[in-house]
């Protein structure tokens, strides 16, 4: 069997936002169900940045796979993807390996998507403000994405280099949206509704005094146990809930800081996203609440994500193999 590779280009045609949302969501759901399978992540720390390996499975009736990613943070500023790598695929059935696809791509994208799907669950429904901090590859990806799930008139974002922030603000505009560069993170969270914090940030940058009433809020820039992109105070006055319970009690940054400042316990993670995604737990209770969504990433987001660009392609490659034959 002939192994399918899938470049950025093929994995852009193939995983628009709104359908890795829907993917995000029922990912998140057999996640909770437990349905999926998954290891921790292995980190290997490199001197410019770390490689990643992530296995896991979806489902019996799935793919399995594993990706292997190099994270480069000071890639962006020189015009490459700051998440590097590939996914590899396995059939179900014998274990055969049938498809590598580009991770960086697929990382993208379905990181965005998760937030917007936790977003779409969480977030008042008259939100209109989004804020993001940071103006990376993933802030981008993050307003094109929560603009599926809620009709954003304006984009506060904020950055430690002004030049560059101020730059992104004009590409943002660009795409049709009111997009400006607020002075610091207090100033861009003062209005918004929304707030995305995507930073390579080592200590908070988010304090809970500086969001509103009603506010919620994606944590996604800090993938592991040590960087933190929120105070405590903002951790422990939220409703807070996870990407996986397990993997956040073992590497949540914000979570394990506040813990460990004997301010909030593990009944403070309220529950899975997959779970209010379920109709199992309750999310936003009030108007007033400020929610939280900690994604740390999970590896079933990526096998789903790759599997969907998989079976297009495979589809595809049916398809103009059935006209060839039809036309000999």
């Amino acid at each position: 069997m002939p192994i399918v590779m899938a470049a950025a280009g093929q994995v852009r045609a193939h995983l628009d936002y709104p359908t890795c949302i829907g993917l995000m969501r029922q990912a998140m759901i057999r996640l909770s169900l437990g349905e999926t399978r998954q290891l921790p992540r292995q980190i290997l720390r490199l001197d410019n940045g770390m490689l990643g390996v992530m296995p896991g499975a979806i489902g019996p009736a799935d793919a399995f796979g594993l990706k292997v990613v190099s994270v480069y943070p000071g890639n962006f500023a020189k015009g490459l993807p700051s998440h590097q790598g590939m996914i590899m695929l396995f059939e179900p059935e014998h274990g055969v390996p049938i498809a590598l696809v580009d991770a960086g791509e697929v990382t993208r994208i379905r990181t965005a998507s998760a937030s917007a799907a936790a977003t779409d669950a969480l977030a008042r429904q008259d939100a209109r403000v989004l804020a993001v901090l940071g103006y990376g590859e993933q802030a981008e990806a993050h307003i094109a994405a929560i603009r599926q799930v809620r009709p954003i008139e304006r984009v506060l974002v904020w950055g430690r280099n002004a030049a560059k922030c101020t730059r992104f603000a004009g590409h943002v505009g660009m795409t049709g949206i009111a997009c400006e560069v607020a002075a610091t993170p207090a100033e861009a969270a003062a209005s918004a509704d929304i707030i995305c914090t995507v930073t390579g940030a080592s200590e908070p940058v988010l304090s809970g005094a500086d969001v509103r009433p009603g506010t919620h809020v994606n944590l996604v820039g800090s993938s592991h146990a040590g960087p933190a992109e929120a105070d405590n105070a903002l951790v422990a006055g939220s409703r807070y809930f996870v990407d996986s319970r397990e993997a956040v009690l073992a590497q949540g940054a914000e979570y394990l800081r506040a813990r460990d400042a004997g301010l909030i316990d593990e009944t403070h993670i309220l529950g899975e996203i997959g779970e209010v995604f379920g109709g199992s737990v309750p999310g936003r209770t009030n108007p007033a609440d400020v929610t939280i969504y900690k994604s740390l990433g999970q590896i079933i987001q990526d096998l789903a994500s790759a599997w969907h660009v998989y079976s297009c392609l495979s589809a595809a490659a049916e398809t103009s193999l059935a006209g060839t034959v039809t036309a000999q």
